[in-house]
C-alpha cells in the first residue's frame, strides 16, 4: 500500500496486533542514528507492548541515500518544515495508517531516540495538532540546529537558540492554536553524545506553550530514577523529565522481570527501568502495573509491514485533516490503497 508522494524519500514500515479494534491509538517510532525500524522494535519491545494493550505502530526508516549515518536529518531546514522533505513523509505515513486501519485520530503518539527523538521534537513542533503526546529519548529541541556543525555543537552543549528563541521557534512551525501535546523527556546523565543541556532545552522550549514554570510541581522516584512532573492547575501532567543516573547514549530499558520489555544492544540500555513501559502509562495507554497475560517475548522485526511511497517525491502542500473513511467493503489491496490516496488528497498530503 502506498503512503503518498513521500518527498523526504524516507521508508515507512508499520505493525498491527492481530483482531486490533477500531479506533485503536497509534504510536509513531523513531529510530536512532545506525539503526534500523526493524531492529529499534525488537529491542525497544514497542511491538510486544502493542500486543498488550491494543495499539498500532508505525516506523518511518532512514535510508543512506539520504543521510550516510541512517540518521533523520533533524537539522536540516528542508526536512522539519510542516510541508516539506522528511516531516512531510512522516506525516504522510500516519495518515495512511489512520485511514487503512480506522485509528483513532485524538490518540497519535510519537516518540524516537537520539536524531529520532530529536526528529519527533520536529513532528511535534511542525503538527502539534496531530499528536495527543510526545516522548523524546537523547534528543534535541526543535530548531536547534540548522547545519552539521552547529548540529554537533549543540549535541555538545555548545552554542543554541536562547529560551525566549526556542519558545519562538516552536510556536511558529504551525499556525496551532488549540491545546498542545503531553511531552514525555528521556535523558541519561552520563551520555557524552547528546549531552544533558539539550533535554533542559527541550523543557524550555516546551514550558512556554503549556504555560508552566520552570520548577517542577512535583520531584519524585521511579524504579529508582528522578521523574520531575509539571502539571496544569487541575493537577493534569503535561510534562515529565526522566534523568537516568550514570547511563550514558541510548533508550533506557528494563528487560527482566513481570514489567520486561525487549532486549538489550547497542544504544539500548538496560538499566532497570523501562522507558517504553512507562511513556505508555505517561500517554494513557496503561493504567500502572497493569498489562495483559501470556505476551513475554518480544516480537520479531520480521513481524513489520512495509508502506511503499505511491508516487515519485515532489513538494506538496499541507491542509487539516478529514475525517477517516470507510474502506473498501471487500478489502482489497487495490481498495484500501485507492482509498489511501484519496485521504492523502483530500488532505492536501498528496496530488
Amino acid at each position: 500500500m502506498g503512503f503518498g508522494s513521500n518527498p523526504g524519500a524516507l521508508k515507512s514500515k508499520y505493525y498491527r496486533p492481530k483482531n486490533l479494534p477500531k479506533g485503536a491509538p497509534l504510536v509513531v517510532v523513531l529510530h536512532g542514528c545506525t539503526q534500523n525500524a526493524n531492529a529499534y522494535n525488537f529491542h525497544s519491545g514497542w511491538s510486544q507492548l502493542a500486543d498488550e494493550l491494543d495499539f498500532a505502530l508505525v516506523f518511518p526508516e532512514q535510508q543512506r541515500a539520504n543521510n550516510a549515518n541512517l540518521c533523520f536529518n533533524w537539522f536540516v531546514p528542508g526536512d522539519i518544515r510542516r510541508d516539506n522533505g522528511e516531516a512531510c513523509s512522516i506525516r504522510q505515513m500516519i495518515e495512511a495508517a489512520v485511514v487503512a486501519h480506522g485509528l483513532d485520530r485524538k490518540r497519535i503518539f510519537i516518540t524516537g531516540l537520539s536524531a529520532g527523538g530529536a526528529m519527533a521534537t520536529v513532528m511535534l513542533a511542525a503538527y502539534p495538532e496531530v499528536f495527543a503526546g510526545g516522548a523524546i529519548i537523547a534528543g534535541l529541541a526543535y530548531g536547534s540546529a540548522s547545519t552539521i556543525p552547529e548540529a554537533f555543537d549543540r549535541m555538545r552543549g555548545h552554542g543554541g537558540p536562547s529560551k525566549a528563541e526556542l519558545q519562538r521557534l516552536l510556536n511558529e512551525a504551525s499556525p496551532h492554536n488549540g491545546p498542545w501535546p503531553r511531552i514525555s523527556v528521556w535523558q541519561g546523565s552520563a551520555d557524552n553524545t547528546v549531552v544533558p543541556s539539550n533535554a533542559d532545552a527541550i523543557l524550555s522550549q516546551w514550558q512556554g506553550v503549556h504555560g508552566v514554570g520552570k520548577a517542577p510541581t512535583r520531584t519524585e522516584e521511579v524504579d529508582g530514577q528522578a521523574r520531575q512532573v509539571w502539571c496544569d492547575t487541575s493537577g493534569r501532567e503535561l510534562i515529565e523529565k526522566y534523568t537516568i543516573a550514570g547511563m550514558g547514549h541510548g533508550t533506557p530499558l528494563n528487560t527482566t522481570g513481570d514489567d520486561g520489555l525487549g532486549r538489550a544492544g547497542p544504544f539500548m540500555l538496560d538499566v532497570g527501568i523501562s522507558s517504553t513501559r512507562h511513556v505508555a502509562r505517561f500517554w494513557g495507554l496503561a493504567k500502572p502495573s497493569v498489562r495483559r497475560p501470556g505476551k513475554t517475548e518480544p516480537a520479531s522485526g520480521a513481524a513489520l509491514q512495509t508502506f511503499t511511497q505511491a508516487e515519485k517525491p515532489r513538494a506538496v502542500h499541507i491542509d487539516p485533516t478529514p475525517e477517516p473513511q470507510p474502506l473498501n467493503a471487500r478489502g482489497s489491496a487495490a481498495g484500501i490503497t485507492k482509498v489511501i490516496e484519496d485521504a492523502l488528497r483530500a488532505a492536501g498530503l498528496m496530488r
